[in-house]
């Protein structure tokens, strides 16, 4: 079954690169979790949408897509969904746990208007049924409605769920949040500058320049202090590490892998 589901998603991929170079429509760039170029959400509803995609890839790492387009015709969604897969690789690499959700808005109902497109490592919860029932009894009511919004909110909610039920890799640290720990280290200096202190104290505490001594401690100090601080040690220079970061605002897919599953439907 497998082998057979790889063949298909092969062969609905040359499909679809023959189909780009006839002119069919193109697929989107991706900035963004939420890909809305049919003008089907108010900017409120979409960043709403974006905010929780967002923080549900931070939290556990795996990533989900909304793709919203006027329409994919001539081709059917399924052709025109695994060229989205194939161009976005929506989930992390090896994990492949990335979850599309494709709409399209103006499609003939023969070639379908609703896709979720299903990575490789989520398929043993997010089955090809689930999908279906997803996209029929959660999504389909809404949009039927006019209520695109909230059919796709009921959505992720629903995929969400059934993705909770599957453990997955921890999300990698950024690096960041290492600056936290690095901030830890300087918990340890004032027990260094003690047991330093008592050292020269009592190696001095015979000699007639004490107070010498006690300047030789200031001078030390200050040359351990100036030493960390001018190579960045410490908080200061893991901060300033993580500061590079994230330093824009674009969404990028992690190289996560689709075969084809997933389903289609219509409202």
């Amino acid at each position: 079954m497998t082998q057979l589901r790889h063949l298909a998603a092969l062969l609905l991929l040359c499909l679809a690169q023959a189909a780009w170079a006839q002119g069919f429509v193109p697929v989107p760039a991706l900035t963004a979790h939420v890909t809305d170029s049919a003008g089907m959400l108010t900017p409120a509803q979409r960043q709403s949408l974006e905010s929780v995609l967002q923080e549900y890839e931070t939290r556990t790492g795996s990533q989900i897509a909304i793709v919203l387009v006027s329409k994919t015709e001539p081709e059917a969604i399924e052709q025109y969904g695994i060229r989205v897969a194939d161009a976005w690789k929506i989930g992390r690499k090896g994990v492949d746990d990335g979850v599309i959700l494709l709409v399209a808005k103006d499609n003939p109902s023969s070639l379908r208007r609703l896709r979720i497109e299903a990575g490789r490592g989520v398929q043993g919860v997010l089955t090809d049924a689930q999908s279906k029932r997803i996209l029929q009894d959660v999504i389909a009511p809404h949009f039927r409605q006019n209520d695109f919004y909230g059919g796709l909110a009921a959505g992720v909610s629903a995929i969400t769920s059934l993705l909770a039920q599957e453990k997955f890799p921890a999300p990698q640290a950024r690096p960041g949040e290492s600056a936290t720990a690095g901030d830890d280290g300087i918990g340890w200096m004032p027990l260094l500058f003690f047991a330093f202190m008592v050292f020269v104290m009592m190696s001095r505490a015979r000699s007639a320049r004490r107070r010498f001594s006690r300047n030789g401690w200031g001078e030390a100090a200050g040359v351990i202090l100036g030493s960390h601080i001018g190579r960045g040690g410490f908080g200061g220079g893991l901060g300033g590490g993580g500061g590079g970061f994230g330093g824009g605002d674009g969404f990028s897919g992690g190289g996560g892998g689709f075969d084809g599953g997933g389903a289609s439907g219509d409202w």
